[in-house]
């Protein structure tokens, strides 16, 4: 969860989820959300920690369940962002603007908004701790503290964003730097990075490679320019149908893809990116450049890492079908912060939070979860500035598709559903 704002994971929402139930409460745009009515209360029904896309779709749904006044999101940001949207943000296609609403507008009326952050979980005793030592206590909890950016992990960075020719879709603080580097490139490499941790979206770091292409195409540069896409991992993309398509896409348009090649130190005044080759370890590789598009480490939020909710590796250990926390019956998870074994997209929340609302109702009659979530995720691998392949797949990389078409396709139609209807689903129906 940035600093500066909340930021959800990728943008397709299930098609077939549906959004926009008929007889759905209004929700206003403003509610009660006053520091002292938070100070005055200590004890929730429920409680939910962090205020992106799985906070505020499941403090919703919990309000219809146990009233208002009986649920809590703590979250300290005062900025909510649509971050699926900075793909087109960093191609020059959409307004950073229009991806943010303030906090306030997007929180569940009446539901208390305790402007913190968390710093202690202690689910021993029903109880989390947040800053100048306040306790609250709690009868259920639902974990969506999102995902963490660690640029830092990159000798040279953050501070290397204050150079020219590099950008980074994934902060608000940098994602105006990659159109702006995409603008004034005039010849050379061209590089786009996949780091060696998980991340969110992991579409997005090719996304803007592909709109890069496009917009040097268009303005006559792109016989100057040597696109590379260094990627951490083996593959493309990992799921076979889509990366079959992808592959297709890249030989067509002459870029070069480097496997196993992680980002280790950018020297920005010497425009050179520094690559450690993940099949010899220890060696590394320089590349010049003339444009940089970072993809940073990312990793669990520090609150998390050797929490009790958590596993080894720092993510809330949720059972993968019911998202119900494998050792406090009354502690959940969604989202990024999670060890789901499945993509981190907004997609996913979608999905996970229907199942999540199911879950948690049974468990409030002291009944055994039932319904299952199998995985679904979604990317809207964006290949142009008009073009759109819609990949859907469940835990076992499985397509998993909504509409009957090949969906393996590059589509008009589906680059219109993401760069116009998500966004308008997310803040209408999504969110409430």
């Amino acid at each position: 969860m940035s600093a500066v704002g909340i930021v959800s994971s990728c943008s397709c929402l299930h098609p077939g989820i549906c959004l926009l139930k008929p007889g759905m409460h209004k929700m206003s745009s403003f509610g009660l959300h006053t520091a002292t009515r938070c100070a005055a209360k200590d004890c929730y029904e429920v409680l939910v920690l962090g205020g992106g896309t799985g906070g505020i779709a499941m403090s919703a749904r919990m309000k219809r369940k146990v009233g208002a006044g009986n649920v809590a999101v703590v979250e300290p940001s005062k900025t909510h962002y649509y971050q699926p949207l900075w793909t087109l943000v960093g191609g020059g296609a959409k307004q950073l603007a229009t991806s943010a609403r303030s906090t306030e507008s997007v929180m569940p009326k009446g539901v208390e908004w305790i402007k913190s952050r968390v710093t202690t979980l202690d689910p021993d005793k029903n109880c989390v701790w947040l800053e100048n030592d306040i306790k609250l206590s709690y009868k259920y909890l639902i974990i969506a503290l999102g995902i963490s950016l660690q640029y830092e992990k990159i000798k040279g960075l953050p501070e290397g964003f204050d150079h020219p020719k590099i950008g980074s879709n994934y902060s608000v603080h940098t994602v105006e730097k990659t159109w702006k580097a995409i603008q004034e490139f005039k010849e050379g490499n061209a590089i786009f990075t996949f780091p060696n941790t998980p991340v969110k979206c992991a579409g997005a770091p090719q996304k803007i490679m592909y709109l890069s292409e496009a917009y040097w195409r268009k303005t006559g540069k792109r016989s100057k320019a040597n696109i590379m896409f260094n990627t951490s991992l083996g593959v493309i993309f990992g799921v076979k149908k889509y990366a079959d398509a992808l592959l297709e896409i890249i030989k067509e348009r002459n870029i070069t893809v480097n496997y196993k090649y992680n980002l280790v130190e950018v020297r920005a005044d010497k425009q050179e990116a520094v690559f450690e080759n993940l099949d010899k370890p220890g060696a590394t590789e320089v590349h010049q450049y003339d444009m940089l598009h970072v993809t940073p480490p990312m990793g669990p939020p520090d609150v998390l890492i050797n929490s009790p909710v958590s596993d080894g590796s720092g993510w809330v250990d949720v059972d993968k079908e019911t998202l119900q926390h494998k050792k406090y019956p009354n502690v959940f998870g969604i989202g990024d912060c999670t060890n789901l074994p499945t993509s981190k997209t907004a997609a996913a929340v979608a999905a996970q939070s229907g199942v999540l609302d199911k879950t948690i109702s049974l468990v409030m009659k002291n009944q055994s979860p039932a319904k299952k979530y199998d995985g679904y995720t979604s990317c809207p691998l964006v290949t142009g500035y008009n073009k759109v392949i819609l990949a859907e797949f469940d835990y076992d990389a499985q397509p998993l598709e909504t509409f009957p078409i090949d969906q393996s396709k590059e589509r008009v139609t589906m680059y219109h559903m993401k760069a116009d209807m998500m966004p308008f689903l997310y803040w209408n129906a999504l969110l409430k």
